[in-house]
């Protein structure tokens, strides 16, 4: 999908879908002034077009992962292919490739310190072109949001 498909409906979707993902293709057509078809045909373009995703977003807490934690991660080699191997360890929620201090920031979420222990010592620092790592500990979850709308 191109910049030019992102057409203010498009964006108008997105930003009620990013305050309700569970809202009904009836009640977006109303909201927006479109068919239900309509609507329906726009969503499964920006889903089949990787701009959009709908997904249930959980408290990892209630689910028994105690633990979470962002880890720093300096790269020696290509950090695309680091960056891949990373996000292939189920318990790798996130992965970016940035500038700074770090190469990579990995979230990991984990049931306690010695599933982190493992995790960090068996698969993260196992990666190959994995040179250093610093992890932070997360104590409370002040604020995540997804609803930062198109803009």
């Amino acid at each position: 999908m191109t910049d030019l498909a992102l057409d203010d409906i498009n964006k108008q979707i997105i930003e009620h879908l990013q305050r309700d993902g569970r809202m009904s293709y009836a009640a977006l057509a109303k909201t927006i002034g479109l068919s239900e078809a309509a609507v329906r045909q726009r969503v499964q373009r920006l889903l089949d077009g990787g701009l959009m995703q709908i997904v249930a977003v959980t408290d990892p807490l209630t689910l028994g992962f105690a633990r979470q934690a962002m880890v720093g991660v300096k790269v020696i080699g290509d950090l695309r292919v680091v960056a891949d191997q990373l996000a292939k360890i189920p318990e790798v929620d996130y992965v970016v490739i940035c500038a700074g201090g770090y190469d990579l920031l990995v979230e990991l979420v984990c049931t306690d310190d010695e599933h982190l222990l493992d995790l960090l010592n068996e698969k993260v620092r196992g990666v190959e072109g994995v040179a250093q790592t610093e992890t932070f500990m997360y104590l409370k979850l002040a604020k995540q949001t997804y609803a930062w709308g198109t803009r």
